[in-house]
């Protein structure tokens, strides 16, 4: 029988000097809790303690883009992994051809973090002690299935036993946060919090806005019918989501561009935009007002503001038409932060009130501005390396381009951004394996002694995200 490779001193750099450091690092992290401030688990498991993940199938290959995405661009159709169509079209029912599918195919993930990830969920996690292919597919499934039938991997035991301190949900802004509130009400201690995510009701262009308008009145109810009535609506719900413990605010955008509308300007885009009867380039500028207005909020309530610029989300149509958002269709397109953000940063960049996390999927804006703009403006946080990116060659080109302009703290620390809810050690393993040997680098070549990287990699694994997103 094959064994999985997870050799303990997996991502660790060849030289000798450097890995033994790099080994003491990471073994230092092994007392810290995970700080999980951002990701997309559904609150609803930790709501209901009886919460069953389902088969192997459905908790790590069904609901993953990021393992659906590399099979289907291998030519396998997504129907055959389960993945259920918008029109409720036949789908692949049986879970066990659907993991066998995946098992003898798990070589496409060889060298990729996805392969890192499952590797060390396989083992660590469901403790298989084979490698996954497809003669041992039917075992694995069988030895999985069998640990998630007991009470150790309800998701509250899980929680539990991956020493998670806090995680962060992403809800939309008219959520009622009814999971949230029967988690408060369990008594159970795990701590749980929402995030504030509105951009259903910013992308003015998309066919739902109107209804997202309309269940955000309803959600605070008030009702809409102006640009002023909008953004009370608004700070309605993030003054509830804040009751229910909210640190932080979510904004995706595929662009870091701001402006700052009139009073007048505002009202007659929105005016447009309720009629149906939107002008070109209106939806750019009311985003871009909008995460002024957001700005101003944060501010003034405290929470946090995330901004997550650069993905062109769904650009494969027929997937999109076929099977909706989040089907590994977004793609990465150029950024520019500098003169986009400066009407904003002109505003409030110098104001200590705001936390602005920024993050990218440009890595040519590492060095030439996200650097330069957190090494100056006290509003400004570089977030970690992200989805495309958040890898050993990612987050390590992350640390070399950064941290010499922007200086350590003035980066968020890591955050998972996950969906997989298994998957979060593993990802807190890795980023913490990467800079544990990326400041082993540092004290090899005589930049940091060893004291000051003891206090490093604790910065990193554990005190950078947790003052960021101000969860002390």
């Amino acid at each position: 029988m094959q064994k999985p490779s997870l050799p303990p001193d997996r991502c660790f750099g060849p030289d000798p000097a450097q890995k033994e450091i790099a080994r003491h690092l990471h073994g230092l992290t092994a007392e810290l809790p995970l700080i999980c401030p951002h990701g997309h688990v559904d609150a609803r498991m930790f709501s209901d303690p009886d919460y069953s993940f389902g088969s192997p199938a459905d908790l790590l290959i069904i609901p993953d883009h990021y393992v659906t995405r590399m099979l289907y661009s291998q030519g396998i159709p997504l129907e055959k992994l389960g993945v259920p169509r918008r029109d409720g079209g036949p789908v692949e029912t049986d879970h066990r051809r659907i993991w066998q599918l995946f098992a003898e195919n798990f070589f496409l993930f060889r060298g990729t973090p996805s392969g890192l990830w499952l590797t060390h969920e396989l083992s660590e996690v469901f403790g298989v002690e084979e490698k996954l292919d497809g003669g041992s597919a039917g075992r694995v499934y069988d030895h999985i299935a069998a640990q998630l039938a007991t009470p150790a991997f309800r998701p509250r035991a899980m929680f539990e036993r991956f020493r998670i301190e806090v995680l962060s949900t992403t809800d939309a802004a008219a959520d009622p946060l009814a999971a949230h509130k029967e988690i408060r009400d369990s008594g159970w201690k795990g701590r749980v919090i929402p995030c504030f995510r509105p951009d259903a009701v910013v992308n003015i262009e998309a066919p739902g806005w109107r209804s997202a308008v309309d269940a955000l009145a309803n959600a605070a109810g008030l009702e809409i019918h102006s640009h002023t009535d909008f953004i009370r609506a608004l700070e309605n719900r993030r003054a509830f989501f804040r009751t229910m413990g909210a640190k932080a605010a979510d904004h995706g955008v595929i662009e870091a561009f701001t402006t700052e509308l009139t009073g007048a300007e505002a009202e007659a885009l929105f005016q447009r935009a309720l009629r149906g009867k939107l002008e070109p380039d209106d939806a750019r500028r009311f985003t871009a007002h909008m995460l002024m207005e957001f700005a101003r909020m944060s501010v003034e309530d405290g929470l946090v503001m995330q901004l997550h610029a650069g993905a062109l989300r769904n650009h494969n149509e027929a997937v999109f038409e076929r099977f909706g958002t989040d089907k590994g269709c977004d793609i990465p397109v150029a950024g520019e932060f500098t003169r986009g953000l400066r009407p904003l940063l002109t505003k409030f960049g110098n104001d200590p009130r705001l936390m602005l996390i920024l993050f990218t999927l440009d890595e040519a804006t590492y060095a030439r501005e996200l650097a330069p703009l957190a090494g100056h403006y006290p509003a400004l946080r570089v977030g970690p390396a992200w989805w495309f990116h958040d890898s050993l060659n990612g987050m390590t080109r992350y640390r070399e381009q950064i941290v010499e302009t922007a200086g350590l703290h003035n980066t968020a620390g890591f955050n998972d951004d996950t969906r997989a809810f298994p998957s979060i050690p593993a990802r807190h393993d890795l980023s913490r394996r990467v800079d544990a040997n990326w400041i082993a680098g540092l004290v090899v070549r005589g930049i940091v002694g060893m004291d000051d990287a003891e206090e490093m990699i604790r910065d990193t694994a554990y005190r950078l995200a947790k003052k960021t997103y101000r969860l002390e």
